[in-house]
């Protein structure tokens, strides 16, 4: 009797990236924490006493939306030129990434300036600000800190500190933005869709 020796295909397990893992982690805790504050101002649209309402002071804010959501294109193009070692490249897309996101923010802040001194809403006048100012404010607060992170990256890469070996740092960051990018898409909908 022969026996046969069947070949048993050889799995090699891979730990996964540290870093992704804690930015996925971070990602969902930071989902949550939005989770709630959106939930906040759906519950709370018309609710105010008195005005201004979303409909009297808020205008689409097309352009930032344009330039925010071009940035994860940009960054994305930046992530695939630093994987195959083209660092010109990768430095020109990361410093669009890094315009486009200061332009948006400056846009919000404009928005603010508009609001705040021209229409009278702060975060006291009504449950609209308090929300709207809430739930705006913390997307713009990940949107600095993203903006903090890539200019770090940005000078590091102006000096040449660094190189392909670096991609997956440079992708793990690149997934906060792109959080930031989509946490956006759902503010969006639901302050300037669904809330006015």
């Amino acid at each position: 009797m022969s026996t046969v020796a069947i070949a048993q295909p050889e799995y090699s397990w891979v730990q996964p990236s540290k870093g992704r893992v804690a930015m996925f982690c971070f990602i969902f805790v930071e989902s949550t924490i939005f989770t709630i504050f959106v939930i906040a101002y759906l519950y709370n649209i018309g609710r105010s006493l008195h005005g201004p309402t979303p409909r009297q002071v808020l205008s689409v804010p097309v352009f930032n939306t344009i330039c925010l959501l071009s940035s994860s294109l940009t960054i994305w193009f930046s992530e695939r030129a630093i994987e195959k070692g083209k660092i010109k490249a990768f430095g020109f897309f990361w410093y669009l990434t890094f315009v486009l996101g200061a332009i948006f923010l400056a846009g919000t802040g404009l928005e603010w300036h508009k609001l705040i001194y021209e229409d009278g809403l702060t975060l006291g006048t009504n449950l609209f600000g308090t929300t709207y100012y809430s739930l705006v404010g913390l997307h713009a607060t990940h949107v600095v800190l993203g903006l903090l992170a890539l200019l770090i990256v940005l000078l590091l890469s102006v000096i040449g500190r660094v190189h392909r070996e670096h991609a997956e740092r440079i992708q793990v960051l690149a997934l906060y933005w792109h959080f930031v990018d989509a946490v956006w898409v759902v503010v969006f909908t639901v302050v300037y869709i669904l809330g006015r």
